[in-house]
C-alpha cells in the first residue's frame, strides 16, 4: 500500500504520542490540516506561452527561467508583437532578499546611425511605414543577452533546458490563432509579396501560393527557428557573435531602405541592470524600470492622483473620478515627452518628477472641467538635484502600437513582470532565423530639433537607445511584500493601460479581472481616447460635457496581465480579454 507523505507524517506524529493522554478530536484534527502548497502563477497573451511557463516552473525553475521560456515561445507564436530579435524590460523582485533590480535589454541604434535618418530631403519626416518596413528601423537585439544575464543572477535550471517547448511547437507546428490571422489579414498589405517590396520571407512563411493568408487554425511550422533556438540554447553569446548576427546585419543592409547596422554593432551590444524607481501611494511602493523606459510616467500619474481631488466612493461609475484620471495623464505625458530619453544621452529631471512638491503643485492644475494647462510641460527642474542648462525640444515621436507583456510568481515568491517587443506590427517585416527583425528605432523622434531649434532629447544618435513606453511594474506594500505585478503592450498607450490597473485595484477597490476590464482611456495632449466598447455612452457623454476633447476609439486594444498577491497570502491572477491571454497556475 502506497501512502502520501503528508498522510506518513501525520501517521508518525501520532505514534509519537502512544502512552500519554488522548489528544483531543479538535488537536488531532488540526495536526492532520494540510499546510498550504508554494503557489506559483503564470499570465501571458497566449495559452502556449502560458504552457511553457508552468512546465518550467512545475520543473522547479524559477521566475527567470519561465520568462525565458514564456519568450521563446512568443516570439514564435504571437510574432506580431515581441521576438527574440527585439528588445525588452523586466522588472524582478527577490523574496528572500526583499529587492528589486531592473534588467534593460533595449535594443540601441547602430554605430552609423544620424539624427536625420528618418528625414526625407525636404526636412520633413519620413511616413511611418516607409521608415518601419525598412533596415533604416533596426537596431541591435537586446532581449537573448538581457534574459541571459538576469538568468545568471536569478536562473535555477539549466540555460539549455528551457527552449524545449518553443523548440517542439516550432519543429512539430503550433495552429495560428485567431488573433494572429486576424493581424495579417489587417496588416498584411505591408508584408512585401514581391522581391521590388522588399525580403518576401514572412509571406512565404505566412501566406499560400495563391496570396491567400493561411487560416486560423493551420498547423504553421517553423524549422528556421528551431535552428536559432538550438544554437541560443547551446550559448546565448552564439547569438551575438555568430552567423545569426551576420544574417540580421546582411538582412538589414538589404534595399529598399536599406539600414547600417552591422555584425559588429551587434556584438558589442550589452544589457544594463539598474536600480529600480519607486513611487509612494498611500500604504505602498510602485516601482518600474528607469529611463529609457518610461515608467516614470507611471509613477508621476500615481503621485499626482495621490495629491490631488479626492475620488468620490462611486470609484469607476463617476465620471468626475475619470476626469481626474484623464488630466494627471496628461500632466504625465506632457513631461515625459520632453524629458524622457536614454540616460547615457541627456540629463534628465528623474529626480524632480517624482518629486512630492513638484507633483502637488501639478495636481493643482486638475479641475473639474478640461483645461489646456494640464496638457503644458511643468518644470522639474526646479526640483531637481541640479538644474537644466539647456531648453529640451517639443517632442515629435510618432504613436505607435505593438508589444507583449507577462508576470510570472514562482514557488519561492520571485516575481518578474516584464514587456517585451519587436516595436510595431511584425516588426520590419523582415525575418531572420525564423525571427522577425525589429523596427525599434522608428521608437526615436524623427526630427532632431523643433521649430526653434531646441534639440530634442529622443532623437537618433549613433549607439543610443530609443525612449520606449513600456513599464513593467511590481507594488510591494510598506515592509516590501510583494503585492502586485502589472503592465501591457500598447505603444504610447501602456503608460494609461498600465496606471488603470494600479487605480482600479489600489484607488477604486476591485479585483484584479475587473480593473482589466474597466475601459481603457488614454489622454496624452489634448484629445482623451475612450475605449468605445467598453465605455459606457454616460460616461463619453459626460466627459465630452466636462469639456474634454473626446475620441471614441474601438482600437484600445491593451493586453494587460496582472498577478496579484491577497491579505490571504494566495494569487489571483487577470488576462485581458482584448487579446489571447491565459492565466496558469500551480
Amino acid at each position: 500500500m502506497k501512502f502520501h507523505m503528508l498522510a506518513l507524517a501525520v501517521l508518525s506524529t501520532t505514534l509519537l504520542g502512544c502512552g500519554s493522554a488522548e489528544i483531543p478530536t479538535e488537536q488531532k484534527a488540526e495536526q492532520k490540516i494540510e499546510q498550504p502548497k508554494p503557489q506559483a502563477m503564470v499570465v501571458t497573451a497566449n495559452p502556449h506561452a502560458t504552457a511553457a511557463g508552468l512546465e518550467v516552473l512545475r520543473s522547479g525553475g524559477s521566475a527567470v527561467d519561465a520568462a525565458i521560456a514564456i519568450e521563446s515561445v512568443l516570439s514564435l507564436v504571437e510574432p506580431q508583437s515581441s521576438g527574440l530579435a527585439g528588445g525588452a524590460f523586466m522588472v524582478h523582485y527577490d523574496n528572500e532578499t526583499k529587492t528589486l533590480a531592473v534588467y534593460d535589454g533595449r535594443e540601441s541604434a547602430p554605430s552609423g546611425a544620424t539624427p536625420d535618418m528618418f528625414m526625407l530631403e525636404n526636412g520633413d519626416s519620413m511616413p511611418f511605414i516607409q521608415a518601419k518596413t525598412s533596415g533604416l528601423s533596426t537596431g541591435a537585439p537586446g532581449v537573448v543577452a538581457m534574459l541571459s544575464m538576469a538568468h545568471q543572477d536569478h536562473g535555477t535550471l539549466e540555460w539549455d533546458s528551457l527552449f524545449s517547448y518553443a523548440s517542439k511547437l516550432a519543429t512539430e507546428g503550433f495552429e495560428i490563432s485567431p488573433r494572429l490571422y486576424g493581424m495579417l489579414e489587417r496588416f498584411g498589405k505591408f508584408i512585401p509579396s514581391t522581391p521590388e517590396e522588399g525580403p518576401t520571407d514572412a509571406f512565404k512563411y505566412f501566406y499560400d501560393d495563391a496570396g491567400v493568408p493561411h487560416p486560423a487554425g493551420y498547423l504553421l511550422k517553423n524549422p528556421e527557428y528551431a535552428k536559432t533556438l538550438n544554437i541560443i540554447s547551446k550559448d546565448p553569446a552564439a547569438f551575438y557573435h555568430g552567423d545569426i548576427a551576420k544574417k540580421i546585419a546582411a538582412m538589414v543592409q538589404r534595399e529598399p531602405r536599406a539600414g547600417s547596422l552591422t555584425a559588429e554593432d551587434i556584438a558589442a551590444y550589452k544589457p544594463v541592470k539598474r536600480t529600480a524607481l519607486c513611487q509612494d501611494y498611500r500604504d505602498a511602493q510602485i516601482c518600474g524600470a528607469p529611463p529609457p523606459s518610461s515608467w516614470l510616467a507611471v509613477g508621476m500619474i500615481m503621485g499626482i492622483l495621490e495629491n490631488g481631488p479626492r475620488p468620490s466612493a462611486a470609484g469607476p461609475d463617476d465620471p468626475k473620478n475619470w476626469a481626474v484620471m484623464a488630466q494627471a495623464q496628461q500632466l504625465a505625458y506632457a513631461d515625459r515627452d520632453q524629458f524622457i530619453a536614454d540616460p547615457n544621452f541627456v540629463d534628465m529631471p528623474i529626480i524632480g518628477m517624482l518629486n512630492k512638491e513638484y507633483l502637488a503643485k501639478r495636481a493643482q492644475l486638475i479641475s473639474d472641467k478640461a483645461t489646456p494647462h494640464t496638457y503644458a510641460v511643468g518644470n522639474p527642474w526646479a526640483y531637481n538635484d541640479s538644474p537644466s542648462q539647456t531648453t529640451a525640444g517639443i517632442d515629435a515621436t510618432q504613436d505607435v502600437h505593438g508589444t507583449t507583456h507577462f508576470v510570472i510568481v514562482d514557488t519561492k515568491g520571485d516575481v518578474v513582470s516584464m514587456t517585451a517587443t519587436v516595436e510595431s506590427i511584425f516588426g520590419t517585416t523582415r525575418m531572420v532565423g525564423g525571427m522577425f527583425l525589429n523596427n525599434q528605432l522608428t521608437d526615436f523622434s524623427f526630427q532632431h530639433h523643433d521649430k526653434d531649434g531646441n534639440a530634442i532629447v529622443n532623437a537618433v544618435a549613433p549607439n543610443k537607445r530609443p525612449r520606449s513606453s513600456m513599464s513593467p511594474s511590481i507594488v510591494l506594500d510598506k515592509k516590501g511584500e510583494f503585492l502586485m505585478a502589472t503592465g501591457s503592450p500598447g505603444g504610447n498607450n501602456i503608460i494609461a493601460y498600465t496606471v488603470k490597473t494600479l487605480v482600479g485595484v489600489f484607488e477604486w477597490g476591485l479585483d484584479p479581472q475587473a480593473a482589466v476590464d474597466l475601459p481603457n482611456m488614454v489622454a496624452r495632449g489634448k484629445t482623451v481616447r475612450l475605449e468605445k466598447d467598453a465605455a459606457p455612452e454616460s460616461l463619453i457623454s459626460a466627459m465630452k460635457d466636462m469639456g474634454f476633447d473626446v475620441d471614441a476609439s474601438r482600437g484600445e486594444n491593451s493586453g494587460l496581465s496582472v498577478i496579484m498577491r491577497k491579505p490571504d497570502g494566495t494569487l489571483e491572477g487577470a488576462a485581458d480579454k482584448r487579446r489571447e491571454g491565459v492565466i496558469g497556475r500551480l
